[in-house]
């Protein structure tokens, strides 16, 4: 393992004014998204798709760092005949893969769930190296509930988000580590902050146990926010200021960067709190976005399938890119995006 090499791509990853596009929705979930603005979900669509959004000039040179993709993605190539990796590289962003395969039910504990994908992943990471993925994300699901997360959940779960790091680490990739502790419920912002507490020590303690470099990684985590369902939802302020306050509790300087994830947030409410976290430095680690649907809801919509507005969804993709990117040195304010409209 070189990691003055991996160090290097994990700070790259979480540059100022920099950030990661999450596009490595399962084919379950594009299907969705893509139901929603009435495209079919074919293999070419899904390419043509995220073609448009790896030749963004302006979003990709500028304001993403990294691309987060799906094992089918990762394979296909533009319809000129360029590999899609080529084009993220030939922006000046690095190419990266989603490994985890999903979650199962956690056996003796209803309602909760494992992430699985470990089984071979070795020879995987191989595979995708060669392909030019310079780093590799698996998410683990943390929900929020009566009773739950139950210990035993968030121990196997942050077992296996380590094991998957160590072997990144092996193959020269760097893990992106995703505990994520879902927004669904009808929790409070101090139960959500509770319980990534408990979730974030856990994985932190096992990446130690299992001699992952934490100067290798990077971290993706949930913001400390209140559940949808909650009658009182927690100012921007706040969930800036509670999110901080437990990231510094918790994640070791020796990590370079953090990159949110939005979970169920909206596009603008993703971009204030972030920007709002900046307000609030200076920060141990690295602070930025690695959003998916915060980046891609306005340039779907925007191109709903159609070549004739594949310009129309590049400038929707820029415009929330440079917004986000904005928000990661606590530059953005809520009057740019009146501009934009």
């Amino acid at each position: 393992m070189n990691l003055t090499e991996l160090n290097k791509i994990a700070t790259a990853m979480v540059a100022p004014g920099k950030g990661i596009l999450a596009a490595d929705e399962s084919s379950g979930t594009i299907k969705k998204r893509f139901d929603a603005i009435g495209v079919e979900s074919t293999e070419s669509n899904r390419r043509d798709y995220r073609e448009m959004l790896f030749r963004s000039k302006e979003a990709m040179s500028q304001y993403i760092s990294g691309v987060i993709l799906y094992d089918e993605t990762i394979w296909q190539d533009a319809k000129d005949g360029t590999p899609l990796v080529k084009l993220i590289e030939q922006s000046g962003a690095i190419p990266g893969i989603k490994v985890d395969e999903g979650t199962q039910a956690l056996p003796m504990c209803p309602g909760e769930l494992v992430t699985v994908g470990l089984d071979k992943l070795a020879e995987r990471l191989k595979k995708y190296y060669e392909r030019g993925a310079r780093f590799a994300k698996w998410r683990a699901v943390i929900d929020i509930g009566s009773g739950i997360p139950s210990m035993t959940a968030i121990s196997v779960n942050a077992h296996a988000l380590a094991r998957y790091a160590a072997l990144c680490q092996a193959a020269q990739i760097v893990p992106i580590v995703e505990p994520e502790v879902l927004m669904d419920g009808d929790h409070d912002i101090d139960r959500c902050y509770e319980v990534t507490q408990r979730v974030l020590n856990k994985t932190f303690q096992e990446l130690r146990i299992q001699r992952v470099a934490l100067e290798g990684m990077v971290l993706k985590p949930n913001m400390a926010i209140s559940g949808k369902k909650c009658a009182t939802q927690a100012s921007v302020e706040e969930v800036a200021e509670k999110t901080i306050r437990l990231l510094k509790a918790c994640v070791p300087a020796a990590v370079p960067g953090i990159a949110f994830l939005s979970g169920g947030q909206s596009d603008e409410e993703a971009t204030a709190h972030l920007n709002a976290m900046h307000k609030l430095g200076p920060l141990p680690w690295g602070l930025t976005f690695s959003y998916g649907r915060a980046l891609q809801a306005a340039p779907q919509k925007a191109w709903s399938g159609k070549a004739e507005n594949v310009t129309a969804g590049q400038s929707a993709f820029s415009h929330r890119a440079r917004m986000n990117g904005l928000a990661s040195k606590g530059e953005w304010q809520p009057s740019m995006e009146k501009k934009a409209a």
